[in-house]
């Protein structure tokens, strides 16, 4: 399959497992060159980095915070110095705290909004001064969190709300300058942040009930639809949410 995507650059933050790295992986099988963005982790992050050149393509470690605005400027500083210049940005990075309405603080809720939502901000803001060849394009990942009450995910639901929201005035704004932005809202993934979960189990089991497809949703799902975003097919597609759940969410 052709999806005209081979030469493009791209950067994915929060890459070394998970969703990002589905996503990076993806990207590469793609043609696609992939900067691969993590905070911790540095020996996942290299493993990821290897199975990317090993697609034939390049492939780059850059270390930062998202939620601070100027790590976000130092990652955009050495793609640009590397390859001149990038044509995708995945925000994947995200993070939160789990905990009951009882048990939040408003540091609690500050982190969540913070790293989830605003650090979209610097991002859209830094790559709006990359060289491009073409249309950029933007995709942000959320979660069923923001439209939906799911247990102890209060700042965090809250958190991709936000992220929505942005979303669409963002690329309201900055559809002229031609920058495409748009987000994909995932349902439950058994990936290493479903490990935070205290409902895990409860949150899994839930799922695979309810589920229309009749399965769990995995990372190469999400990805898949992250991936089509990306692309020329697109075009059109600007400040949507994008739902990826296998019908769960339809379900009364």
């Amino acid at each position: 399959m052709d999806l005209r995507l081979r030469g493009k650059r791209a950067l994915v933050t929060g890459s070394s497992r998970g969703i990002g790295r589905a996503i990076a992986l993806s990207l590469a099988d793609f043609g696609v060159d992939v900067a691969i963005n993590y905070l911790r982790g540095r020996q996942r992050a290299e493993e990821t980095v290897r199975e990317i050149s090993g697609r034939g393509v390049r492939s780059l470690l850059v270390k930062g915070n998202v939620a601070n605005a100027e790590h976000v400027a130092q990652i955009f500083d050495t793609i640009d110095r590397s390859w001149g210049g990038l044509e995708i940005v995945v925000s994947n990075a995200a993070s939160g705290v789990l905990k009951s309405a009882k048990e939040l603080t408003v540091h609690h809720f500050d982190w969540a909004m913070h790293i989830n939502a605003a650090a979209l901000l610097p991002i859209t803001q830094s790559f709006l001064g990359l060289e491009s060849k073409g249309e950029k394009s933007l995709v942000a990942v959320s979660s069923l969190g923001a439209v939906r009450a799911i247990p102890n995910y209060t700042a965090v639901g809250a958190s991709k709300a936000a992220l929505e929201s942005m979303v669409r005035h963002l690329a309201a704004e900055l559809a002229p300058e031609g920058l495409r932005i748009n987000a994909v809202s995932a349902g439950t993934v058994d990936t290493d942040a479903l490990l935070h979960f205290p409902n895990r189990e409860d949150l899994l089991e839930a799922a695979r009930r309810r589920t229309p497809a009749g399965r769990l949703l995995t990372p190469q799902d999400v990805a898949n639809t992250v991936i089509y975003l990306c692309t020329e097919y697109a075009s059109m597609i600007h400040g949507q949410t994008i739902i990826v759940d296998g019908g769960y969410s339809i379900l009364a």
